[in-house]
C-alpha cells in the first residue's frame, strides 16, 4: 500500500464504478455519473491507501477519523485480484492499527454484497440496516473467525 496522491481520484472512481455497478443494478441504484460523483465529493488522500499487487493498481481504502472511532470507506478491489486474500490480509492490517489505537470502526456495505462475509470474518457486527445499506461496527480487539 502507499499514500493516495489527489491525482488517484479519477482511477479510484473508475474502480468504484465497475465494482459497485453489479450490486447497485440488483438494488436498481445504479446511476452512472452519480457512483463515480459520490467518490469525487468525499475523497480524501490524507485518509486513503492505493492497494498494489505486482507493483500496479489494484485497489484503495480509506480509514477516516470519525466522533466515535473510524470510519472503513471506499474499500475496492480490481476483479482481478479478488479471491486471493488480499483483501483479508489488507483489512487485518487495518484492524492491527485500529485495535492498537483501542477504536471501534464502522463502516455501510449494500445489501446482498458478497463483501459482508469478509467484515464478519474480520469480527464486524450489523448494528442497524435499511433495505439499501447494512451498517456494521467492529470493536477494538474483536477476533477474525478463520480469517
Amino acid at each position: 500500500m502507499r499514500p493516495a496522491e489527489p491525482a488517484d481520484v479519477e482511477a479510484i472512481a473508475e474502480l468504484r464504478a465497475m465494482v459497485m455497478r453489479p450490486d447497485l443494478e440488483r438494488l436498481g441504484r445504479f446511476d452512472e455519473h452519480r457512483v463515480r460523483q459520490r467518490l469525487r465529493d468525499s475523497f480524501s488522500a490524507r485518509h486513503t491507501s492505493v492497494i498494489l499487487a505486482g507493483g500496479t493498481f489494484a485497489g484503495c481504502v480509506t480509514v477516516r477519523p470519525a466522533e466515535d472511532g473510524q470510519w472503513l470507506e471506499h474499500f475496492y478491489l480490481a476483479p482481478r485480484v479478488q479471491g486471493r486474500g488480499l483483501g483479508s490480509a489488507v483489512l487485518r492490517t487495518l484492524l492491527d492499527r485500529t485495535d492498537a489505537d483501542g477504536l471501534p470502526v464502522r463502516l455501510n456495505v449494500l445489501q446482498g454484497s458478497a463483501a459482508r462475509q469478509l467484515y464478519e470474518r474480520h469480527g464486524f457486527t450489523v448494528e442497524v440496516q435499511d433495505p439499501i445499506d447494512i451498517y456494521m461496527v467492529r470493536l477494538p480487539g474483536a477476533g477474525a473467525l478463520g480469517a
